[in-house]
């Protein structure tokens, strides 16, 4: 399948799934299917299996014995690297059906969803050379009669509990580290968006990863999910999602084994505006901020922190940017905003507008939902006269919903954007680079852009403060946040006896 021959429509037919298990599918069998919509086009596309907790005990013991045999830790970097390049040699020649699958049944322009799988094919290539390069350190400095060593060695079997907003990227956010430190794993993709998840376990078995080390067991959360959770096997487990739902996977880890975590949860980041800033720039990178993915995303710049100066001004630029996105079907190339991903969220976004309205903010654009005759969306929502008490400049909204707060000064800019539960991400628009070191030393957040928004790659780590998670993943700090730490202490010569 590829762009030239590829028709961008729906399937006729749901295309079904099995799960996935020492390296082949499972079919369903007699267990349940779980039929998903395209939120883009109202059509069953495809059906995936709701996994019991026994195939997950299956699946955690698959990894845990291709982990305790050594078929893949045992390996040294450089045959670990070479699968993950061979993945992304694979990933790079299926990307176009990776994508289509993707925007399928997460709502995504088909554009957005062709660009994160290239990012991907990046995040397996860099992750090889960390396969390679992963070491610990020496101190001999211990006296004539002991050496040390610092070993980094896998966590063991990994757990990774990914979302629907962005099923594959963040999935390959993760992936490729845990594998390159010699990890096993367990994946657990969101009940509605599964698929890209079961085709990169495929894609990796193509590329010679050895069968049981990269497991996938599909359904929902509460049962799937939190079986994984509770495991007592799981050594690790990466779970992204809210922070309410995070908060309830660090009670139920210390609960079981103490199992270590990585988490990345909500955000309600700021995009800082100062009157010396490109105002063009900014708009339309303020207007990308909340746009992208229809501002389903955990580091969408959902508050608009401008100073009070230009903010009439710079409030209506971004309504003029927002009044030129193209919404509409997600298979459309010319789409920059798609579908609303669920039901739920859908009904979310649009109580977050009333409430909004509700508590005296100023409608400035959208705020309805739009009928194209099939699918669910929202245009893009911007919010003036806002106050920091009101939902829509506290809680996580997680739609393209931006809320417009003045300020005066750089401290009250500093103050209002870490008045929140939050450290996800943060933005500052200026031309001034004293203000943009002290913004973005002062700003509490894991990412921090200057004159950008939501670009990175590969060799920088994500995560975040406070309220928004523990942990990093990509870069070197994504491969050493899947390893243990191990000291060794090596005696020399002969022992001076305890018993004479």
């Amino acid at each position: 399948m590829n762009k030239a021959t590829l028709q961008l429509s729906p399937p006729n037919e749901p295309r079904t799934f099995g799960f996935y298990l020492d390296g082949a599918y499972v079919a369903a069998g007699d267990r349940e299917l779980a039929t998903r919509n395209s939120p883009g086009h109202g059509v069953p596309v495809t059906k995936t299996v709701k996994c019991t907790g026994d195939d997950v005990d299956a699946a955690v013991a698959s990894a845990r014995a291709a982990f305790e045999d050594r078929r893949w830790s045992g390996l040294g970097g450089a045959e670990r690297a070479a699968v993950l390049l061979k993945t992304a040699e694979i990933l790079r020649e299926r990307a176009e059906e990776v994508a289509y699958w993707e925007t399928l049944e997460n709502g995504k322009p088909i554009s957005q969803a062709r660009a994160e799988v290239a990012g991907c094919v990046g995040m397996f290539e860099y992750a090889s050379g960390l396969a390679r390069s992963l070491h610990g350190d020496s101190f001999n400095n211990l006296g004539d009669g002991m050496f040390g060593i610092v070993t980094r060695e896998p966590v063991g079997v990994v757990g990774v509990i990914t979302p629907w907003n962005f099923p594959f990227l963040i999935l390959c956010e993760r992936v490729p580290y845990i594998l390159a430190s010699g990890n096993t794993m367990v994946a657990k993709p969101s009940e509605v968006t599964s698929v890209t998840t079961l085709m990169l376990a495929e894609i990796m078995t193509q590329a010679g990863l050895p069968d049981g080390v990269f497991n996938v067991v599909t359904g929902s959360g509460r049962s799937v999910g939190q079986a994984l959770i509770d495991h007592m096997d799981v050594d690790m487990l990466s779970f992204t999602g809210s922070t309410a739902i995070g908060r309830a996977v660090v009670e139920a880890a210390g609960k079981s084994n103490f199992k270590k975590l990585g988490l990345e949860l909500g955000g309600k980041n700021p995009q800082i505006v100062f009157a010396d800033a490109d105002l063009e720039d900014a708009a339309d990178g303020v207007a990308f901020g909340i746009g992208f993915n229809t501002g389903q995303c955990c580091v969408s710049g959902s508050r608009l922190i401008v100073e009070r100066s230009v903010a009439d001004r710079f409030s209506q630029m971004v309504a003029d940017k927002f009044a030129k996105v193209v919404v509409g079907d997600p298979l459309d190339e010319a789409t920059q905003v798609g579908a609303i991903t669920t039901d739920t969220q859908n009904d979310t976004i649009m109580g977050y507008i009333a409430k909004g309205q509700d508590e005296g903010a100023r409608l400035v654009h959208g705020g309805e939902q739009l009928d194209f005759g099939r699918g669910q969306y929202i245009a893009p929502t911007l919010f003036a006269d806002v106050t920091r008490d009101m939902a829509i400049a506290r809680e996580e909204i997680f739609g393209p919903v931006l809320a417009v707060m003045p300020f005066d000064t750089v401290d009250e800019a500093i103050e209002i954007a870490n008045d929140t539960e939050y450290g996800l991400a943060a933005s500052v628009w200026t031309k001034n680079i004293d203000k943009a070191l002290q913004v973005s030393r002062r700003v509490r957040a894991g990412r921090f852009w200057v004159n950008t928004t939501l670009s990175g790659g590969p060799e920088l780590p994500i995560g975040g403060m406070k309220q928004s998670g523990w942990g990093r993943e990509a870069g070197v700090y994504g491969v050493e946040e899947y390893t243990q730490v191990k000291s060794v202490h090596i005696e020399i010569g002969k022992r001076d006896p305890w018993i004479a």
